[in-house]
């Protein structure tokens, strides 16, 4: 880290290419201004009108726009079987891969000097990197006495390391964990705004510096640097945006369920035709909902509702960074059985490897059922037989589909992951506590709000940065609904 020390205080003052400095607080006497458009040029009405559009659109372009993240990986744990984007972070920038999990709160990077971080990786077209502080003229270490240190202790783990350091430890579900300490820095921004060009942009944020890792993120075969958490807690980067006023309080994905990967990863809403929302269990550290009912061919199955009860250790968990899906073992059995009933005529059952599976010769489409998870408020989310099953392999060239959604002995906790949440735009709308979602080609643009207000008329279509999704904005929409706000007239 580097530390500047101002003696003397200069504001350069900008007026069409004259440059004023100002000394101590205090303007100089005189000043020199020149107009953009001479008195002695006559110009058309409609040529000022013009000019007025792009010099507003210039302040505008400023502090508007959708905020993207490119989309790598896959659900397929046959492939990748994680979702991740890239991030930079410092002065100057150094970028990094790290997986997009929904399940946590903490952006955290691998730093210098690691202890257990990979530094080789098995996924194609990714090099591995560390954050390193001191080569950023930016950074800042979190010091204890930081109230923001406080602000992360009801989340993290907080406390204090032997350099009076902001530190923490995460335990993850699968048993790996990591230790470091935090880091104020500068995050890039790609800001789409109005579609074409891609303004680059910055804000300061809070994120982790690890310094050892356990358990499973110390594998190489899909090793990333680090995890983004989209959680709602305060050290959240979206509710950090959103509290400086860079981005709304809201994200949303669309993550493609193809051979090809990737997606969708924005700041703010989608807005679609048929998106439904239901609302968050309220005060839960994550996207907990309220799944009331499963129906199979519009039959529900007889669970106890009581199943999906959301406390510490039962409910339903809306998660990017799990790869399948796990539903509470009491409504497990019946979910497996009712779906075997529904094609047992038309299909072999198997075992592999303790799960069930199904030797078809046909499309799974015509074969296996749709399924209905009904959410409280009316919502149901749809899924088809690939978001509840799994393609392993042939045997004779009949396809072996396996039940991917999983059961856990003991575990009373309903999670879904990428299986589930591939094919839909899910849209994370904290402002309103409360999580839509509707079944989408994500390889297609989307529409996506720069408000939380209900009946927000200002956005942009947007799409996957990195993967030539076409962009196409309108411009006047954008601008115009945008001046309103601010008190400006577009000619």
């Amino acid at each position: 880290m580097k530390k500047y020390i101002l003696s003397s205080l200069y504001i350069w003052v900008i007026f069409y290419d004259v440059v004023l400095p100002v000394y101590g607080g205090y303007f100089p006497t005189t000043m020199t201004l020149e107009r953009a458009i001479s008195l002695k040029d006559r110009v058309e009405l409609n040529q000022l009108r013009a000019h007025d559009r792009v010099r507003h659109g210039r302040l505008l372009q400023s502090v508007n726009g959708v905020i993207d993240f490119p989309v790598s990986g896959t659900y397929n744990p046959y492939r990748v079987g994680l979702y991740y984007t890239k991030v930079q972070l410092g002065t100057p920038p150094q970028e990094f891969n790290v997986q997009i999990d929904t399940g946590s709160d903490v952006l955290w990077i691998g730093c210098n000097g690691c202890t257990g971080c990979p530094s080789t990786t098995g996924l194609q077209d990714v090099e591995l990197s560390a954050f390193n502080p001191s080569g950023s003229s930016t950074a800042s270490v979190i010091s204890c006495s930081d109230k923001r240190c406080s602000m992360a202790a009801p989340f993290a783990d907080a406390l204090c390391d032997n350099s009076n350091n902001c530190a923490y430890q995460f335990q993850y579900g699968d048993g790996s964990g990591t230790e470091g300490y935090y880091v104020s820095d500068m995050l890039r921004l790609n800001t789409i705004v109005g579609g074409d060009p891609i303004y680059n942009t910055s804000a300061k944020v809070i994120f982790g510096c690890s310094v050892t890792q356990t358990g499973d993120l110390t594998k190489t075969d899909r090793a990333v640097d680090g995890i983004f958490g989209f959680g709602q807690q305060s050290m959240s980067v979206v509710t950090q945006l959103s509290s400086q006023g860079v981005a709304p309080a809201a994200f949303s994905h669309c993550l493609r369920g193809d051979d090809n990967g990737g997606g969708i990863l924005v700041l703010g809403s989608i807005v679609e035709p048929g998106i439904v929302y239901t609302p968050l269990v309220p005060s839960q550290p994550h996207y907990n909902l309220n799944l009331e009912s499963i129906t199979i061919n519009n039959q529900k199955l007889a669970i106890d509702a009581s199943v999906f009860t959301t406390s510490t250790s039962t409910g339903t968990i809306i998660d990017s960074g799990t790869t399948l899906a796990y539903l509470a073992e009491a409504a497990y059995d019946p979910f497996v059985n009712a779906i075997s009933a529904a094609v047992s005529q038309s299909v072999r059952p198997l075992l592999s490897r303790g799960n069930s599976c199904f030797l078809i010769t046909s499309s799974v489409n015509d074969v296996f059922p749709q399924v209905s998870l009904n959410f409280a408020g009316g919502a149901s989310m749809v899924l088809r037989p690939q978001d509840y099953l799994l393609e392993q392999n042939s045997i004779a060239g009949a396809a072996v589909w396996c039940m991917g959604f999983q059961k856990i002995d003991g575990q009373a906790m309903t999670i879904l992951g990428d299986l589930v949440l591939k094919d839909k735009a899910v849209v994370y709308d904290l402002a309103n506590q409360r999580v839509g979602w509707v079944n989408y080609d994500c390889s297609q643009s989307v529409n996506v709000s720069l408000s939380t207000g209900s009946n927000s008329n200002t956005y942009v279509n947007t799409g996957q940065l990195s993967g030539g999704i076409s962009i196409k904005t309108p411009h006047l929409t954008l601008l115009t609904a945008t001046a309103v706000s601010l008190g400006c007239l577009l000619l």
